[in-house]
């Protein structure tokens, strides 16, 4: 059997319509299939590519560090240098009392840690999440999801979770002493961009800090640059109990992470002690990746780039079907009239070379959200894609 029927055959499969596109290589931001055939790949492998595929100084880190070790225990026992450099790698990019980090494999891995975390640390027991959030796909993540039609069919899922609305003043008062956190995506992915104001976000900060609530900030789509900042958080004036990361974290490697400052962490180390424990969480390979990560987003000024290529979007993706465009940098929600729209041009892009995608929870608007490292050409050959796939639509 071919690759294509072996897939089918026995891999695990999450639709009856997977993609099915086969690739046998990547570099920067195309993949290229079996026979040479080129894709730009326009949604970085959802949010992970954030320095473009197989970066020359992420794959120089990761073969530095095949030299060295691999797995050599479980998390927090041993002292690794790849690990403890991203740590303070990590921090130095946020404000200082978010000094203590908690590597795991992914971006669920962290929210399930940070959910923990602030139930330990506050004794608490209630959890406040939003209306249309993804936060993940394990038990923990899930029940803070915002979307039944995800959750109905695994229910009973986690007690003492309220959903409110994303951007909603009237509804903070939910939060009270008996809230232990309220966790949000800074920016909202899987709902379709949505970018709460900054007023918003002061007032929850204000509130979270009034009830001795932990503010968790989900940043596994929009960290990383992604936005225009290294932290989505930085537009908005406010700073998080706990951040979570993970998807463009790694250069392509897995790895996630939850951040808080030290005396919170702490609650892991007694009653019970390993409160967390994780196996393979910061295995140094992905470490190394992601520390290499961190500096090419540094060394190449890639944050620079990003308002400059998004103004590029914006003036070049017009059409009269477009009916409205959601975004914060290259984070972006283009919006038809329906699925049924939309559908149809996203097929006829990716067979015309530019692979984009929709949003689980927002099935009307085109994700578009390449890696930082997109040149002004590459986004005008996407869009003129784009745009003929939309014209040839109807």
């Amino acid at each position: 059997m071919n690759n294509r029927q072996l897939f089918l055959s026995h891999l695990a499969q999450t639709t009856d319509f997977p993609l099915m596109i086969e690739i046998e290589k990547a570099e920067g931001i195309y993949m290229y299939g079996p026979e040479g055939k080129e894709y730009m790949d326009l949604i970085s492998g959802i949010g992970v590519s954030n320095v473009g595929h197989r970066h020359p100084k992420v794959l120089e880190a990761i073969q530095n560090q095949l030299d060295k070790y691999l797995h050599l225990m479980v998390y927090g026992e041993y002292v690794q240098s790849p690990q403890v450099q991203l740590a303070k790698a990590l921090c130095e990019t946020l404000p200082s009392h978010l000094d203590n980090v908690y590597f795991v494999n992914s971006g669920s891995e962290a929210v399930e840690g940070a959910l923990k975390l602030a139930k330990r640390y506050t004794n608490r027991r209630e959890i406040i999440s939003c209306v249309n959030a993804y936060h993940g796909s394990s038990h923990g993540s899930l029940s803070v999801g915002g979307n039944e039609i995800f959750k109905r069919a695994y229910r009973p899922l986690l007690p003492g979770i309220k959903n409110v609305v994303y951007g909603s003043f009237q509804q903070l008062d939910e939060i009270t002493e008996n809230t232990a956190a309220f966790i949000v995506e800074t920016i909202q992915g899987e709902a379709g961009i949505m970018v709460a104001c900054s007023d918003y976000f002061q007032a929850l900060r204000k509130k979270c800090n009034e009830t001795g609530t932990l503010l968790i900030l989900d940043e596994i789509q929009a960290g990383f640059g992604r936005t225009g900042k290294f932290w989505a958080f930085e537009h908005f004036g406010i700073v998080p109990d706990i951040l979570v990361c993970a998807k463009g974290m790694g250069g392509g490697m897995p790895i996630g992470a939850f951040i808080a400052n030290k005396q919170v962490m702490g609650a892991f180390k007694n009653n019970p002690l390993l409160g967390h424990i994780t196996t393979f969480g910061g295995h140094p390979v992905s470490a190394a990746a992601s520390l290499a990560t961190i500096k090419v987003i540094q060394e190449e000024k890639l944050l620079e780039q990003v308002e400059r290529t998004a103004n590029l979007f914006k003036k070049l993706l017009v059409h009269p079907k477009i009916k409205s465009i959601r975004n914060k940098g290259l984070m972006r929600a283009v919006e038809f009239e329906s699925f049924e729209v939309l559908k149809p041009i996203i097929d006829r892009a990716i067979e015309n070379g530019v692979i984009t995608d929709w949003f689980l929870f927002c099935d009307d608007a085109m994700r578009i959200a390449p890696p930082l490292i997109i040149t002004e050409k590459e986004i005008e050959k996407a869009c003129g894609v784009i745009l003929e796939a939309i014209e040839g639509g109807f």
